[in-house]
């Protein structure tokens, strides 16, 4: 990335950079979880593993399913990888062909598109703007659906907006899936746990069991658990498809890693305290990081659901010329004069499929945050039109 690329020349030559960009929390691995990999290690289970993940969290996951999510699973329905990005590229290797088409609602994690094209599938990119607050409604589901359809990818929350579907767009989205029964669905719920009303986020095979066939689940412990580096994911979904994944996969990166295996166990086992004062450190970042950039003239932001991003429009800022007498035509040129003349990173909403907006990362300090907002301020009270 262009803006990526600036900020390390920048960081290179000495310049204080607030870096809003990370897709990580800033906070340690629980210490039992780390415990539990130095446990591992010291017992010496450093070897290969079944490539669907150990028997031991295969388990874990499928009572954190039942307990978490309402559904069950079976040994022969579980599927771990290095990440979620894995699981989700092994059900696309598994299933696309030439000309399938899969649906993925705009603004998306980056990666939907690219993954579909690199397994010669079609994106099919459906603009869920800020007046549907950013999510997929049934109509343009519908129409979107073709005999060519294969996947429905939804992301709740989502990254990069924060939006998460409640149980009542879940049910009506399914409504649509029941009448056309060639389409499956993949719920990418990495960020599951970080929902700031405090429910639970609701399961599409739970609402309607009828989908279960045709349904992946894709969850994983980075997020959840500040466990980026472990490079854990799982899947749940129907034996042939998770079948199909594990062979994928064992062609490629065989089995995860012993040690982040037995991680993920004691995550997903052991005391939960870490998920609801995380949750509560995200939600006041977020609280903050709305109030202050609302003040700024020429940029508004939604609350986010979710997640631990803000996604602000900038379109008050297009057409907008800067001190040194560049207009600002797109996101990206905002950007790049934030980068430039407040030393503040973000990323452009045309990343994630929607222009005139911003993805900033509130997975960092309150103090960081406020300066970042601070020198926006004073950045954009510079700009002037003509």
């Amino acid at each position: 990335m262009v803006a990526r690329e600036r900020v390390r020349q920048l960081q290179a030559e000495g310049r204080d950079v607030i870096d809003l960009t990370a897709g990580e929390p800033d906070l340690d691995t629980p210490k039992h979880i780390r415990d539990a990999a130095a446990a591992a290690l010291e017992a010496g289970e450093t070897r290969y593993t079944p490539v669907n993940g150990t028997p031991a969290l295969r388990k874990a996951i499928i009572a954190k399913l039942a307990r978490e999510n309402g559904v069950r699973y079976a040994m022969n329905e579980i599927s771990v990888g290095g990440g979620a990005k894995q699981v989700i590229y092994n059900a696309l290797a598994a299933t696309l062909g030439a000309g399938d088409e899969v649906i993925v609602p705009a603004p998306y994690w980056v990666s939907y598109p690219d993954m579909v094209e690199a397994c010669d599938g079609t994106p099919v990119i459906v603009s869920c703007g800020e007046n549907a607050r950013f999510k997929l409604s049934a109509e343009a589901l519908e129409k979107a659906i073709t005999p060519k359809t294969r996947w429905l990818i939804l992301n709740s929350p989502c990254n990069p907006t924060g939006a998460f579907y409640s149980a009542a767009e879940i049910a009506v989205l399914a409504e649509v899936l029941l009448r056309h029964p060639h389409v499956a669905v993949m719920t990418d719920d990495i960020y599951e746990h970080i929902r700031f009303d405090g429910e639970a986020t609701p399961c599409i095979v739970a609402a309607e069991p009828r989908l279960r066939t045709r349904t992946l689940l894709v969850n994983g412990v980075s997020k959840t658990y500040a466990m980026t580096g472990f490079r854990l994911g799982y899947g749940a979904g129907p034996s042939e498809l998770i079948a199909a994944m594990n062979t994928i996969q064992s062609q490629s990166t065989s089995c995860t890693s012993a040690i982040s295996q037995a991680a993920a166990t004691a995550a997903l086992e052991g005391d939960q305290g870490f998920v609801t004062e995380a949750r509560e450190m995200y939600r006041r970042r977020r609280d903050r990081a709305v109030a202050l950039l609302n003040d700024i003239p020429g940029l508004s932001c939604l609350p986010p659901d979710g997640a631990f991003y803000v996604f602000p429009s900038c379109a008050g800022l297009i057409g907008k010329t800067t001190p040194e007498g560049k207009i600002l035509k797109t996101d990206m040129d905002v950007v790049m004069h934030f980068l430039d003349a407040a030393g503040v990173a973000v990323i452009d909403g045309t990343a994630y499929g929607m222009s005139s907006y911003l993805r900033m990362s509130i997975a960092t300090s309150l103090p960081k945050i406020e300066e970042a907002c601070t020198r926006l301020a004073r950045t954009c009270a510079a700009l002037r039109y003509g």
